[in-house]
């Protein structure tokens, strides 16, 4: 009765081992987010289109974007586009509202560069220091 009592709880233990296993290497990622740390309407707003274009961008799986927004006092604000962790735009907000048009589309550019590049840099290892 014992050794069928220690086989169930050997194959109980087993059990439990491989399947803590399977969860880690089954983690659940997210990727192709935009996140809005603006704290101003006009962040808020440069948030809001550039998020139109982030919709209709290709191949967004596997980069993420911050859009962080720091105050400066009595000039405006500073808003810093970061992907995966690494800054792609700067751009500087007065305190008037003016057309962010040109900034959105700028920061689109930049960060399709910024992407094509770490495309090409995991594609590639030789071509990840200098790209020759």
């Amino acid at each position: 009765m014992t050794i069928n009592i220690q086989l169930r709880c050997s194959l109980l233990i087993l059990f439990l081992c491989f399947s803590s296993q399977s969860k880690a290497s089954q983690e659940l990622e997210i990727d192709g987010l935009v996140l809005d740390r603006s704290i101003s309407r006009f962040g808020h707003q440069f948030y809001y289109e550039f998020s139109n274009y982030w919709r209709d961008l290709p191949s967004t799986a596997g980069f993420n974007i911050e859009i962080r927004e720091t105050v400066i006092p009595k000039a405006g604000t500073k808003l810093s586009l970061i992907m995966n962790n690494q800054l792609v735009y700067v751009t500087y907000l007065g305190r008037r509202l003016a057309p962010l048009n040109e900034r959105v589309e700028q920061a689109v550019y930049a960060v399709i560069d910024a992407m094509a590049r770490s495309n090409i840099a995991t594609s590639s290892p030789d071509m990840a220091v200098n790209g020759w």
